[in-house]
Parts: structure tokens; C-alpha cells; sequence
């Protein structure tokens, strides 16, 4: 029986270099495209079809930083599958990033300048926008229209039979300080990035805490200093080849420096293969890289505590009751 995958942002990047080495691991899986520009996840679809033409592959469309687009996607997923295996949540936004060119020079001239290199704390800061939701854009394209799309698919992801996974494109620049109970979209910090992922870190531990006995488990894993669309909207790519030397050099002190998308996967294909039940609920899995460019995983328990995990999730859901009375009332209206 062909394990089912759904991946969303699988259109570029680090998705769509996923796509690619599961079909390696695995020819005969189901991956299931959710994207948010169509024409890119069609010439995507064709051209994994093409080289594993044993593989089944569809497309679905979803903006995670629309509800309505969400809920859309939800229905056409439920009408069209059973269940799903794994489901990587990895479609994410960091808006406008600006960086501290201050904060960075001094940093670099810190004991904490691989650290700042390889994590961005404390120099990169973003401004955002509110939603036609009414949300702030990082919090919801991040954050809660995944949340959104799992509630919607828990009778696709809660099984006696086996286990489904859940796993969350997370990031070493989740920082506890960077996010709070009392502001939980970020709607008053210049940080909402790092504040969306350390989020996904106290959503992935309330999830365990809450499904694990109907079969469904989480986990969150970084893919490292990864050069995307992302990455070049911080420094444009002529800046990164300037300073490509320096990485390279750096990669000899610290891990994080993965650089590819395909080097960037190698947690998530990983994960794809471990049991997960052995894997621990409290940690997070990272794609790191040697000095010589092997590729391989390690791992670091999250700063968190579960209180805090179960207070978010509880936020989450009465947000949520919320959202879905306003959508109510303006079905009603109309």
C-alpha cells in the first residue's frame, strides 16, 4: 500500500528538494503538492512524474495565509484521500527581513559571532502585515493556517491501525525571548519569524501531549542556513557570493551551514524513516553539515516548558472557535 505524503511549500526550495529525495528513498509514494501558485506545482508535478513515473503525485492549492483557502483545500483533501502518513508542514514567510548591519558587526566580533552567524538572533528583524483574516501575515502563514489545516484533517491523521506524523519546518532562530502568552501573532515585536518558529515548537509538544494516543505524533526539525528565496531576501545572492568564503570557513566551527536545499532535507528524509514513537517529543531534529561537506542529523533538546506548550494550544483553539464564528456570522449576512 503506498504511503501517502503531503508537503506543503513544495513548489521551491527546501520543499521541492524533499519532493525529490522521498521519490529517491521511496519511488512508489503518493506525494500530494500543496501550493499556492498552481502553474509552478504542475510543472513541478510533471517533472517528478518524469523521473519516477512509478510514483503517484498530485497537487492540491493552499495559501496557508488565507482560512478560506485552507478550509477549501481541507474539503478537496478529504474528498480525495483516506489518510494521510506524513504531513510536512513546511510553507513559511519571512517578510521584508531587515538586518542589523550594527548588532551584526559587534557580534562578529563577540564570543557569540558563529552563533549569531548561524542563527541570525538578534540582528534580523522584520515588519509584516495584517491579513484579509485579520491576522498578522507571519503568525498565520507560519503558524495557524497549518494549525487550521490539521484540525481540518484529523479523521485523515488519527489512525488505531499506524501512526501518522506531522513534521514542522522549524528554525534555530526560535527564540524564547522573541515570543510571549500575552502576544502570541508578535503583533507588538519586530521579530515575528523567530516568534512563528519557536511557536512551532510549543504547538509540536502540545500536539504530541494531545494526539499521541490516537496515533498521531509530531516533530519539529530545522534544515539549517539554507539558501532559498528566503535566505536571498535578507542579502541579495551577490552578497552571499561575497561572503561565501567566510561561510565556508565557518562550516569548520559550526554545523548549521547546510547551504543546499538538498543538504537542507537531509532531517526531514530522516524523520520519513524513523518510527515515531522513538523519536523524543522535547527535541529538535537539525540538518547539519560538515567542515568537508558530509551531511548528517543531530539533535538539541527545545528551551520550552510544557505548561507553556499546553497554555499556546489552548490559545490556539479558542482562537480559532473565534475565527470560525466570524466566518459564521458573515456566511449568515450574506
Amino acid at each position: 500500500m503506498r504511503k501517502v505524503v503531503l508537503i506543503t511549500g513544495a513548489s521551491s526550495g527546501v520543499g521541492l528538494a524533499l519532493c525529490r529525495r522521498l521519490l529517491e528513498e521511496d519511488h512508489e509514494l503518493h506525494l500530494c503538492l500543496a501550493c499556492r501558485n498552481m502553474s509552478k506545482a504542475e510543472a513541478v508535478r510533471t517533472a517528478l512524474l518524469a523521473s519516477h513515473p512509478t510514483a503517484e503525485v498530485s497537487t492540491v492549492q493552499v495559501d496557508v495565509s488565507s482560512l478560506p483557502s485552507v478550509f477549501q483545500a481541507s474539503k478537496e483533501l478529504k474528498q480525495r484521500f483516506q489518510r494521510f502518513d506524513y504531513v510536512y508542514l513546511n510553507a513559511g514567510i519571512m517578510p521584508n527581513p531587515q538586518l542589523n548591519i550594527k548588532a551584526l558587526f559587534c557580534g562578529l566580533f563577540s564570543r557569540k559571532a558563529i552563533h549569531i552567524f548561524s542563527t541570525a538572533e538578534g540582528v534580523l528583524t522584520q515588519s509584516e502585515k495584517i491579513t484579509a483574516d485579520g491576522l498578522q501575515e507571519v503568525f498565520e502563514t507560519n503558524v495557524f493556517g497549518h494549525f487550521i489545516l490539521i484540525r481540518e484533517l484529523e479523521s485523515l491523521l488519527c489512525h488505531s491501525d499506524s501512526p501518522s506524523q506531522l513534521i514542522w519546518t522549524s528554525s534555530r532562530n526560535a527564540v524564547k525571548s522573541n515570543f510571549s502568552l500575552e502576544d502570541i501573532q508578535h503583533s507588538k515585536g519586530q521579530e515575528p519569524y523567530s516568534s512563528s518558529k519557536y511557536a512551532i515548537d510549543l504547538l509540536s509538544v502540545a500536539l504530541n501531549r494531545n494526539f499521541n494516543q490516537r496515533g498521531l505524533y509530531s516533530s519539529v526539525a530545522c534544515p539549517g542556513t539554507v539558501l532559498t528565496n528566503l535566505t536571498y531576501g535578507i542579502m541579495p545572492p551577490f552578497v552571499w557570493t561575497l561572503i561565501m568564503p567566510i561561510i565556508w570557513l565557518l562550516r569548520f566551527f559550526a554545523n548549521a551551514f547546510t547551504l543546499t536545499p538538498y543538504n537542507g532535507t537531509e532531517v526531514l528524509v530522516w524523520l520519513f524513516h524513523q518510527k515515531p514513537e522513538s523519536l523524543n517529543p522535547l527535541v529538535k531534529y537539525l540538518s547539519a553539515t560538515t567542515g568537508f561537506g558530509s551531511n548528517y542529523v543531530t539533535s538539541k533538546k527545545i528551551d520550552l516548558d510544557e505548561d507553556t506548550a499546553e497554555k499556546f494550544y489552548q490559545n490556539l483553539l479558542e482562537l480559532e472557535k473565534d475565527i470560525r464564528v466570524t466566518i459564521q456570522k458573515t456566511k449568515n449576512q450574506s
